[in-house]
């Protein structure tokens, strides 16, 4: 195996060639968290934490940030590599949030997600259609069968690229589905390329919306439509609040005012057709609430299987299994601690949603103009 020096995050190109070893696309969660290169897993998990969970978010300096900046596609390869078996055991193969209506389980939620946010494109069937940030394509897939559109995934982590691939040829929609490893920030796509383009809950990772809503303007046809779940601070959040800054530097920890993101969407270009936080409502069911592992809020049986996980018995045996398998060299060094990060960041999520401080689905629907 190639060595990495140790507290540094590998470059893209070998980033996934190494830490994932024997890819496991088939099996359960202990499967695939006991395939990786341990040697490498440790590296990556040590590089990661020291940019951000080993910073306290309340005293970083400028410099600490402008360097996360510059290496933001490096920070989030390292935390997909390191989080997207533990995202696919906890969550599912969606990773986003969404409303929930009484009655309506985890599962039916998150699909009339997806499916409120193609409506938003006017789809109609053989469209092209881009997927920014497309995850391991749970939503890509979804939204394929529900409109019947081409649907192309862009992600620049190749293990979830992989992962999204081998998912949508298990489902038969290889043919109406392709997931390609690239920028967003740089798309490897000509100009006016696609009938329509989506992205939900993945550009926040963008050091600059501006740039990326730019790529996705560029890329779009005129008179196309790109709507979007974006991360967003809301004016609840109040930046000399040590307490606030503290919930957002563990659950998200670098996001835009939602005033930010739509000046953005208009500097680039986009007439903006829709902008509201889907988050700001009275629904007795919250979009964190499955995060809280309260079996009071259960809305269905299957749910509870969810709702287990995110509770504290559920991560206690989580924990308990994951550190075992560490302590006996099954599982890589970092297994036990990843778990723990993603602990932090469900509490700290919770926290910001019951305070209001951001939401996961400020929807902005934008339409390039013909002319």
């Amino acid at each position: 195996m190639a060595q990495i020096p140790h507290g540094v995050i590998m470059k893209d190109s070998d980033f996934s060639r190494v830490f994932h070893g024997e890819k496991v696309l088939e099996g359960n969660f202990i499967s695939k968290i006991t395939s990786k290169d341990k040697e490498a897993h440790e590296e990556v998990v040590n590089g990661y934490l020291n940019f951000w969970q080993k910073k306290d978010p309340v005293s970083d300096t400028e410099q600490e940030k402008n360097e996360r900046t510059e290496n933001c596609t490096t920070l989030t390869n390292s935390y997909y590599d390191i989080a997207t078996d533990f995202y696919e055991y906890g969550w599912g193969s969606s990773f986003h949030f969404c409303r929930f209506y009484r009655g309506e389980n985890f599962f039916h939620g998150i699909t009339r997600h997806e499916h409120y946010l193609a409506m938003q494109l006017n789809p109609k069937p053989d469209m092209k259609i881009l997927d920014i940030g497309c995850g391991v394509g749970g939503p890509a897939r979804e939204i394929c069968r529900f409109t019947d559109a081409d649907i192309v995934g862009l992600n620049n982590n190749a293990y979830q690229v992989q992962r999204a691939t081998h998912y949508s040829k298990k489902a038969g929609l290889e043919s109406k589905t392709k997931f390609i490893k690239g920028n967003f920030m740089e798309m490897p796509f000509e100009d006016n390329s696609f009938d329509a383009v989506y992205a939900i809950e993945a550009t926040c990772h963008a050091p600059k919306l501006e740039k990326v809503y730019s790529e996705a303007f560029r890329v779009l046809k005129p008179g196309g439509k790109f709507a979007i779940y974006e991360w967003c601070l809301t004016d609840n959040y109040d930046p000399e609040n040590e307490e606030h800054r503290k919930i957002k530097g563990d659950g998200i920890p670098e996001l835009f005012p939602i005033s930010v993101a739509t000046q953005a969407f208009k500097n680039v270009g986009f007439e903006i057709v829709t902008a509201a936080d889907l988050a700001d409502n009275d629904d007795e069911t919250t979009w964190y609430s499955p995060l809280e592992g309260d079996f009071r809020k259960v809305q269905s049986l299957w749910d509870c299987f969810t709702v287990f996980r995110m509770n504290s018995v559920g991560k206690f045996i989580t924990r308990a299994m994951v550190g075992c398998l560490e302590q006996i060299g099954i599982a890589p060094v970092g297994s036990l601690e990843t778990q723990a990060v993603l602990e932090t960041a469900q509490d700290s999520l919770i926290a910001g949603g019951e305070m209001k401080l951001f939401t996961p689905m400020f929807m902005l629907v934008g339409k390039k103009p013909v002319s």
